[in-house]
């Protein structure tokens, strides 16, 4: 018997142990209610305390951006907490810069509401709402890329051609949580009771299994947003814009909202990269629009082309196609800004091109995911 005792022994005291310590976390972390207020009394919120900041704010309807959805590991839900709240932690470091640190700015997933906090965030945030809507269609559009088209009913949807929306995964499968992930609006701000996104499978990304493998046309969706500062600068400068991949999608929503509001006179040069011509998409509705819009410009371009695809288009890194153009057919053209949507490194290479032929990064705008 003495074999069982022993490690009926220690499983009880293991089980003893872990009920103090729950008992003693309850006591300790009972914050009881606390007061937030946002921007010296615009708003006022009354909660329990225990939280994370972000999650707390989102229970009260007011949203900040989160595309990693409170894992503080995309630095998106900034905000300046007027409060001591201590001292900014690890997971917080990397996101901030040294003047944000200066004004008290902090990650709201990382920040645990122990006491009452005066908290400032942008104006626009309090018109940032929670939609619920329903699967019109998903396309396939090419072997990776789904475009999701949600049907938001007689709720409306406020947005600047750009912004993007974070969609709320529920659990499914081995994903027991809820998440969120933001996703670029592709649909034109006209249609105000429409979403539509361009979802990009990766590779165990929680979200975009979720839309690959489980999403069906008719299914509700969760819906959080407008947000971004992406857009178009009103200006005459001419838009040289490039991207990749789903970050068609913020161009989409630009182009074609430009094109509904007669601003046919701006030039605009829209570069768009891929490997091979499986990559490519909306070819067809890039030409259809050319032809309507003089000065509208689109060059696609493959860096990895197949014999069998017989592609004549441009071909190479879009970095050198960005650059052969530049200096060969707008170098004519004195006022030019910069618009980028893709990858860190692809935004980084293309900034360097822009800045080689003269147009600085104050004049460039992008929108980068991972």
């Amino acid at each position: 018997m003495d074999f069982l005792i022993a490690p009926l022994t220690v499983a009880a005291i293991a089980g003893g142990l872990a009920a103090l310590i729950s008992a003693v976390d309850k006591v300790v972390n009972n914050y009881g209610d606390v007061k937030i207020d946002i921007n010296n009394g615009k708003k006022e919120l009354e909660i329990k305390g225990g939280e994370a900041l972000l999650s707390s704010l989102s229970s009260e309807g007011i949203y900040l951006p989160s595309a990693c959805g409170g894992r503080g590991s995309c630095g998106a839900c900034k905000c300046q907490i007027e409060t001591d709240v201590g001292p900014v932690l690890p997971t917080e470091f990397p996101y901030l810069s040294d003047e944000e640190r200066a004004n008290n700015t902090r990650l709201a997933c990382q920040v645990k509401i122990k006491k009452d906090l005066s908290i400032m965030i942008p104006e626009e945030l309090f018109n940032v709402k929670q939609f619920t809507g329903s699967v019109l269609s998903i396309k396939n559009i090419t072997h990776d890329i789904k475009e999701v088209l949600v049907d938001i009913g007689e709720e409306t949807i406020e947005f600047t051609s750009g912004m993007y929306i974070q969609l709320i995964v529920p659990p499914y499968g081995k994903i027991k949580d809820y998440n969120q992930r933001a996703y670029s609006i592709s649909s034109s701000p006209s249609d105000k009771n429409k979403i539509e996104m361009l979802i990009r499978l990766v590779p165990g990304g929680i979200a975009t299994t979720w839309v690959h493998n489980f999403l069906k046309e008719g299914d509700k969706i969760e819906l959080v947003g407008p947000f971004g500062e992406f857009q178009k600068q009103e200006t005459d400068a001419a838009m040289i814009c490039i991207a990749g991949g789903s970050g068609m999608a913020p161009f989409k929503s630009i182009l074609y909202d430009m094109f509904e509001k007669g601003e046919t006179e701006r030039e605009v040069w829209y570069f768009f990269g891929a490997r091979t011509l499986k990559d490519l998409f909306y070819l067809e509705e890039m030409r259809e629009l050319e032809a309507k819009w003089k000065n509208f410009h689109f060059i696609p371009a493959l860096s990895e082309p197949q014999e069998d695809e017989k592609w004549t288009g441009e071909t190479g890194l879009i970095t050198d196609i960005l650059d052969k153009y530049l200096k060969e057919k707008t170098s004519h053209i004195e006022s030019k800004e910069g618009y980028l949507c893709g990858s860190p490194g692809m935004i980084n290479a293309c900034i360097e091109v822009f800045d080689s032929n003269g147009i600085s990064e104050d004049k460039i705008y992008y929108d980068k995911f991972a």
